[in-house]
Order: structure tokens, then C-alpha cells, then sequence
């Protein structure tokens, strides 16, 4: 059987809008989903201790240094997003629904990472192969800034808690 690919600039051009639609539709999936399903003490969100705290990510990868320059996702979903760059507010409530948007943003960028294999249906093998990394190379950084928030956010709440109950 022989397999037919398009014209490359038609290649590209497809790759660029699958991946804008894919992009969009799962957040726009993701922000409809009701907060409750997301918590962070369930098995995919739960820190690994190889994780610990965050420390990975501030002494391997230096996520410090780079983190700023992520893209927040919250400011072209108008009503529907929650801003996640940076804290606006120590009251319980707002970390705990912080805590819950860095759950959905993380399901959001595991769930674009999955179409990725798509791209071999259409594409040749090398290009296929190249779409993998650009998932990874677009949300493995995102994933691993809302863990390493998350992480330093329940510390935050922990001591919020405790200074509350010592009152």
C-alpha cells in the first residue's frame, strides 16, 4: 500500500490549524468541566517524592529563572480563565481555587500532549517524530510550572492554616 502525503506547505498548513483547533478545544473542554473534579491530593496531581517539594524544578531545571516567560492561557479565555502568573491574594478561598486551576491547567497541557501521535497519520514519520517534541517542548514546561506552583502553594496554605488555628 502506498501512502500519498500532501505538498509540504499544505502539510504545514494543516499541522498549524490541527494543532490551533487542538489546542482550543481542550481548554475550552477543560474550563467546562466542574472545579470538583480536580483536586490536588488525587493520584495524577499528588507530588512524587522524587519531586521533592519543588526542588527538582528550582535545582535541575531552574525553573526560576524561566518560569515568568510561560504564557498565562487565562487572558484569551476572558470569564472563563483563572490568571495563574501571579498571586493576587493570601485569602483561603483564592489559593484554594488557585490550587484547583493549577489541576485543570495541568490535565490541559497532559491532554494536548496526547493528540500528538495524530500527526503520523498525515505526516511523514520524521515530521510525525517532530510533532512529539513540539507537544513536549510546548507543555512538559507548563506541567512542571503548575506542579512546582502548586507545591509552594500548599506550603503557603499549610502555614495560612496554622497561623488561622494558633489565633
Amino acid at each position: 500500500m502506498r501512502i500519498t502525503h500532501l505538498p509540504t506547505f499544505w502539510t504545514v498548513a494543516l499541522d498549524i490549524v490541527v494543532w490551533f483547533v487542538i489546542h482550543m478545544g481542550v481548554v475550552l473542554l477543560m474550563v467546562r468541566i466542574p472545579q470538583n473534579w480536580f483536586h490536588p491530593d488525587s493520584r495524577l496531581y499528588r507530588e512524587r517524592p522524587w519531586e521533592k517539594g519543588g526542588d527538582l524544578y528550582e535545582k535541575v531545571f531552574r525553573i526560576k529563572r524561566w518560569k515568568s516567560l510561560l504564557p498565562d492561557g487565562a487572558k484569551w479565555m476572558k470569564n472563563r480563565g483563572f490568571p495563574k502568573k501571579i498571586l493576587t491574594s493570601r485569602d483561603a478561598r483564592y489559593l484554594d481555587q488557585f490550587l484547583l486551576e493549577t489541576c485543570r491547567a495541568e490535565l490541559t497541557h497532559w491532554t494536548t500532549i496526547f493528540f500528538a501521535p495524530f500527526f503520523f497519520l498525515w505526516n511523514k514519520p520524521r515530521v510525525g517524530w517532530i510533532m512529539i517534541f513540539y507537544a513536549l517542548a510546548e507543555n512538559v514546561p507548563l506541567i512542571m510550572a503548575q506542579r512546582y506552583n502548586r507545591f509552594r502553594l500548599e506550603v503557603l496554605c499549610r502555614k495560612l492554616r496554622l497561623r488561622r488555628h494558633a489565633k
